[in-house]
């Protein structure tokens, strides 16, 4: 059994003829005369370009590949006794009654409205686009938002003297559209590489646009090298190999511009440096941080190997700084090499329990005990609550990378959907009609309520209370920020449902005895109860008491 699905993806969309060897992924029969659907064959034509998922830039991808063990091999214990965080009473332990707010941070608290926040929306374009609708997303639906890496270095509009960032466009419309809508909750978070770091862009970003907090970053589970994104302009790939990155193939040699000119290649690649952490420099960096001005210094590492978490943990610990995010392999990316994807790093889960195995081991010592998050594929109400019980109590919130750009990718589709698959005119009181004489098409559409064409705010369900809410600024709201929004809805409703069924009332409670390994090796991998030997103790005493 394999459980990888070499040399045929959609990401890479590539196909096989027959059905593959498990091992190389090659057909069983590789014809003499195949045109090569597959990624042997791709390659064989374009090399290097069939690396990365495709369409780039308009795509965000994960990884495919069946790990041993994931959040479905624990399930979630409910009771029928008692409540913790309400009175015990029928009319009070109701599940819209459960508290999903969360809070994390050393000291100063960054209070959350529901436990997730958003991964780092860097510098691809798919990043750029959606910025608005996932920025406001989260200030209107109480959670950070993170601005991710080489956004100052990929604006060309910015200004650099003397080898340090000034003055950015892009990074001020990012930071300033959270602000223009954050409502105490959540916080917009910027973060940083190496190139950002030589850049200047933390003391820009804290000086200048009053940024509050900070992430370093050593990395994330989709990959283990820096950042990458395509270049489809020879100028400005150029100048970002001016500015420090690195650019492929060498957008100065003369060679390549001919190769480029001609129509031979259409993309250049621009990738970052690696990181080389070092524990003194880390702490030298995090106080420089908090000199400057940031009030919350976090810490995003990656899939490494478990030597290395034992060092994000220690250093975390060391430095007290407010958060250290986790992200587990099979997490989402805008732009990661495909095989390494789905072929490197401490998966979600298994990562969770060394993260939980390692917090313990130093709580027991007395020693700070950084809040947590937990990051890697994860989408749905489920996966919060068993991740919260996983690392609980030290994880506090979950990150959300593919899932909430997701929602709102479809919020403006469908939006974009209703505008152009009408023809369209705006009456006096708003409502959009229609031009079309086939009523069955009138019938049929999706986009009809009560006989009408809708409005585009009228394709989400939550927009009665925004509305109210918001009054005259609910118009500048962008569907895509609309379509998050709702999605946040739903899985607050969904988490305090299951929460609810446990008996818990505030995410607080949330413990590691909530939920049972459905396997005996997810037992042992995890230190949770196996489903058969869970409550044993309280089943002998129920049992063994008098008749």
């Amino acid at each position: 059994m394999s459980l990888s699905k070499p040399n045929a993806s959609a990401a890479t969309l590539t196909k096989t003829r027959v059905s593959p060897s498990p091992l190389s992924g090659i057909c069983v029969t590789c014809l003499d005369g195949c045109p090569g659907p597959c990624e042997i064959g791709r390659s064989a034509l374009r090399g290097r370009e069939n690396i990365y998922p495709e369409p780039f830039g308009e795509v965000i991808a994960g990884s495919e590949k069946d790990y041993p063990h994931d959040f479905s091999f624990f399930n979630i214990q409910g009771t029928c006794v008692g409540a913790v965080g309400v009175e015990a009473d029928s009319d009070r332990a109701v599940f819209p009654a459960v508290d999903v707010s969360t809070e994390v941070g050393a000291q100063d608290k960054i209070k959350l409205r529901f436990p997730v926040f958003t991964g780092a929306v860097g510098s691809t374009e798919i990043a750029r686009i959606h910025w608005d609708a996932m920025a406001i997303g989260a200030a209107i639906s109480g959670i950070m938002v993170i601005a991710g890496e080489n956004i100052c270095g990929m604006d060309m509009a910015a200004e650099i003297k003397n080898g340090r960032v000034v003055h950015s466009p892009e990074m001020e419309r990012r930071v300033k559209t959270f602000q223009k809508w954050h409502e105490g909750y959540g916080g917009v978070v910027v973060q940083a590489n190496v190139e950002d770091t030589r850049l200047g862009v933390p003391e820009y970003v804290i000086e200048k646009l009053g940024v509050e907090i900070f992430e370093l970053k050593w990395g994330q589970g989709a990959k283990d090298i820096g950042g990458e994104v395509k270049i489809s302009d020879l100028e400005k790939a150029r100048e970002l190999k001016k500015r420090g990155y690195i650019v492929l193939p060498d957008p100065e040699d003369p060679v390549i511009q001919k190769a480029f000119d001609n129509g031979d290649f259409k993309e250049f690649e621009r990738h970052s440096r690696l990181g080389m952490v070092e524990e003194e420099g880390f702490y030298r960096m995090v106080e420089h941080l908090r000199k400057v001005g940031a009030k919350h210094v976090t810490l995003k590492t990656g899939a490494y190997r478990p030597a290395d978490l034992a060092r994000a943990v220690k250093f975390a610990s060391e430095a007290k700084i407010d958060l250290l995010t986790v992200d587990g392999a099979g997490g989402g990316t805008g732009m990661s090499p495909w095989r390494m994807m789905n072929e490197w790093g401490v998966p979600t889960v298994q990562i969770e329990c060394l993260l939980y195995d390692y917090l313990t081991r130093l709580d027991k010592k007395g020693a700070f005990i950084p809040d947590c998050a937990i990051a890697g594929g994860l989408s749905l109400e489920d996966h919060i609550f068993k991740a919260l019980a996983l690392g609980a109590p030290h994880v506090k919130a979950v990150c959300m990378g593919r899932s909430i750009m997701t929602a709102a990718m479809v919020g403006n589709t469908q939006a974009n959907l209703l505008k152009k698959k009408i023809e369209k005119e705006i009456e006096k009181d708003g409502t959009v009609m229609h031009h079309f004489d086939e009523d069955e098409l009138h019938k049929k559409s999706q986009f009809v309520k009560h006989g009408k064409w809708m409005r585009v705010e009228d394709l989400f369900v939550t927009t009665p209370k925004l509305r109210e809410k918001y009054g005259a600024a609910f118009k500048e709201i962008p569907p895509g920020a609309l379509g998050m929004y709702t999605y946040i809805d739903r899985l607050t409703q969904g988490l305090q449902q299951l929460m609810a069924g446990a008996r818990k009332f505030a995410v607080k409670h949330i413990d590691r005895d909530d939920i049972c390994a459905l396997t005996r090796d997810a037992a042992e991998m995890s230190g949770i109860k196996y489903v058969m030997d869970a409550d044993r103790e309280e089943v002998n005493k129920i049992l063994g008491s008098r008749l």
